[in-house]
């Protein structure tokens, strides 16, 4: 696994050793990971070299990535983004390559961003990348490096993710701090749609993706139920008996943020088809569940 220490990485490490299974983390910081996700069946290493041929892997799970949100897209950042995602992808292909067993699937995280602005209309696994915005292509070129393990005829499933809520991690805790000291806001016209998926949900989906052989190409890892950002926010501070008052206008957004502002601004209904179509039962399917498991904090 890579990305093992991150928020949905942490939580899928948790379910795999629950259920008897052993762990080989790839990360920059083995120490600091092997105190992270404490466990007799995990283990951390720096580089994949490290692994003889030998190695009895049946599942891969690329998780890793730069932060999208973080810090300006310069063209240099914009390098870092494609090589903290394809290139470790590229060196996962490398490992299989010189594995006596090639493992039989390999789940690689993308993002709703796959799919564009494409506004109000549902978008299912089928439908083709949405522009030549960065975060399309971003999400283009992970999918396309992740799939080049279907040449050694291993199972590929890109999970396109929207955003994971959780309690202790990711986009919720900031919003919820926000709406607690009533300073939630629409963010432009809120009327942008929100695809998400609980942190329960997105493990449970890539266990699926894992271990259900029929499960094969993109996965649209999110609910079924796509809110607004209005009405998201207004879940939220709901959660803390506040209202929402404020709006950042969408101009300011973009002057703000630059390119980045459209992962903020530009939304997708997103359908999870293929989920359900495997039989997959959403522990979270609304909004107003997931928010009630989560908060108040």
């Amino acid at each position: 696994m890579t990305g093992a220490t991150g928020l949905v990485g942490r939580a899928l490490v948790r379910s795999l050793v629950q259920a008897g299974d052993r762990v080989i983390a790839l990360t920059r910081d083995p120490a600091r990971a092997s105190g992270l996700l404490d466990g007799a069946n995990v283990r951390c290493i720096a580089r994949l070299d490290h692994l003889p041929d030998d190695t009895a892997i049946d599942a891969v799970v690329h998780l890793a990535g730069a932060r999208v949100l973080d810090r300006r897209w310069s063209t240099g950042r914009q390098e870092e983004l494609v090589r903290s995602r394809a290139d470790v992808a590229l060196e996962i292909l490398k490992l299989m390559k010189r594995m006596r067993q090639v493992p039989r699937v390999m789940v690689s995280a993308s993002a709703v961003s796959y799919y564009g602005a494409s506004g109000t209309t549902p978008k299912t696994e089928s439908d083709p990348a949405g522009g030549s915005d960065f975060a399309t292509q971003l999400c283009v070129r992970i999918e396309a490096a992740a799939c080049l393990a279907r040449e050694l005829s291993v199972r590929v499933v890109p999970l396109r993710l929207g955003i994971v809520l959780a309690r202790d991690d990711g986009a919720l805790p900031p919003l919820a701090t926000s709406a607690r000291f009533g300073l939630a806001a629409d963010l432009g016209s809120g009327r942008q749609p929100m695809a998400w998926i609980h942190l329960h949900d997105a493990v449970r989906l890539i266990r699926l993706a894992i271990d259900d052989d029929s499960v094969s190409g993109p996965v649209n890892a999110v609910s079924p139920q796509t809110p607004t950002q209005a009405d998201f926010i207004r879940a939220v501070a709901a959660s803390y008996g506040r209202r929402v008052h404020l709006r950042m206008p969408g101009a300011a957004l973009r002057l703000l943020l630059g390119e980045r502002a459209g992962l903020l601004l530009d939304g997708q209904v997103v359908v999870p088809r293929t989920a359900l179509e495997a039989g997959f039962v959403f522990s979270y399917p609304t909004l107003a569940g997931a928010l009630k498991n989560l908060l108040p904090l």
